[in-house]
């Protein structure tokens, strides 16, 4: 019984890696339009939480190492896979310098949520007078 117990927690396991991370990211970022050949990703830290995992992760073009940015994502494990279901800011280039833009797509696809426009001031919420 207790060989059994390890066999499954063993497989259970090998779920629970960067590498089965790294790639619910990109199948994410494929998804939404994302050249990921042209570029280097790479995930720096995991949190896993049973089912769920907070990832962070770097980007840079291929061939720049000076440009990049790191994302936080939230995923969570279906079946073997896991799946991205939502995303943190995670500040600028790894260097401190600012994010660089990968041209992401515009629309509700975008790993980086929103639909690429300027919101209208009717949809902001209300200021208070400055005195």
């Amino acid at each position: 019984m207790g060989f059994l117990f390890l066999c499954l927690a063993g497989c259970n396991r090998g779920v629970q890696s960067n590498e089965a991370v790294r790639q619910g990211v990109l199948d994410h970022l494929v998804k939404a339009g994302f050249n990921v050949e042209g570029m280097d990703i790479s995930i720096t830290a995991v949190q896993f939480n049973g089912s769920q995992a907070d990832a962070t992760v770097n980007m840079k073009p291929k061939g720049n190492a000076a440009a990049g940015m790191s994302m936080k994502y939230h995923l969570e494990q279906q079946g073997k896979q896991w799946v991205v279901k939502g995303r943190q800011d995670a500040g600028g280039a790894p260097h401190g310098g600012g994010a660089v833009p990968m041209a992401p797509p515009s629309g509700a696809d975008s790993p980086h949520g929103g639909a690429g426009k300027m919101p209208s001031p009717e949809d902001l919420p209300p200021t208070g007078k400055k005195k």
